[in-house]
């Protein structure tokens, strides 16, 4: 695992005025009835996406890491993931949302100096995981919500109070603790992390419509859950009460497997049907004529 050190507390700039402009706006988009973030994972897909109609965009941290050769789970450093949101924030007019896994470090120290490093990259929310590491362990309750409100803190000392918090929880991703008590944990992490000042919640692993239902009719945040081929559709997710869906690394996935299935064609059968259908070259190029 790679991790930077923390920055000192002052190294990051205020926020700019287009930031917070994002950011309000960003806030706004949260409040209406469901946000889809399609995520992407470096600039090119971020302006496919953003000019397929997103009106935001949220990154993938392990689409990130497959596109810099790396295996998910902070097997980057802050300054590699950073350095990739800059370039998706540089590349749309749409608001962005960074996932930053575990915060690069464990300490609310860390957590603080990826945050300002967030701000400055000119993203205006976050997605931290409440995992020590892939799998497992979690973060006790009162550790998770200290580095939440250090995340908190660290926005509002860059000059963006306006930063979305989503705090995301690995128990049901992970399976962790009994089934029939999984939920009331999730919730019990759920009053802590608003408590700490998060603005959302993200529970990866859970696509029980009937348990997101209970979840979200009782969780004090904005319920986000990841969808995923095969499971409910936003408007099945959105009827549970779900505020917020992405689909972490599944575009990436599809992009992959688009590439994999055209080579493998044309070094077989030397064929190039897998092709049909594609974006023309200047469908794209003209995209980044910014």
């Amino acid at each position: 695992m790679s991790v930077d050190l923390p920055a000192p507390a002052a190294a990051a700039a205020d926020a700019t005025p287009a930031s917070r402009s994002k950011a309000r706006l960003f806030r706004a988009l949260s409040a209406e009835s469901v946000l889809v973030l399609p995520n992407a994972w470096d600039a090119g897909s971020a302006a496919v996406i953003a000019a397929a109609g997103a009106t935001a965009i949220a990154t993938t941290s392990g689409g990130v890491s497959w596109s810099l050769g790396r295996g998910d789970g902070q097997r980057l450093g802050r300054g590699e993931m950073m350095e990739a949101a800059r370039r998706v924030v540089d590349s749309v007019d749409v608001p962005v949302t960074v996932d930053v896994e575990g915060g690069y470090g464990p300490a609310p120290a860390d957590v603080a100096a990826t945050v300002r490093a967030v701000v400055e990259a000119g993203a205006v929310g976050v997605n931290l995981e409440d995992s020590t590491a892939v799998g497992g362990p979690l973060f006790d309750v009162a550790e998770q919500g200290a580095r939440l409100r250090a995340a908190r803190d660290a926005a509002t000392g860059a000059g963006l109070p306006e930063l979305f918090v989503n705090a995301r929880t690995d128990v049901f991703l992970f399976g962790i603790g009994a089934p029939d008590g999984r939920l009331g944990e999730v919730l019990e992490r759920t009053a802590a992390y608003a408590e700490a000042g998060a603005d959302g919640i993200f529970v990866p692993g859970l696509l029980d419509l009937d348990v997101l239902s209970a979840l979200c009719a009782a969780s004090p945040l904005p319920v986000n859950a990841m969808a995923v081929a095969g499971g409910p559709t936003v408007a099945e997710l959105a009827q549970a009460g779900v505020r917020r869906v992405s689909l972490g690394t599944a575009l990436a996935q599809a992009a992959y497997t688009a590439a994999s299935r055209a080579a493998a064609e044309l070094l077989g059968t030397g064929g190039l049907t897998a092709l049909d259908g594609s974006l023309g070259f200047g469908e794209l190029d003209v995209l980044f004529r910014r």
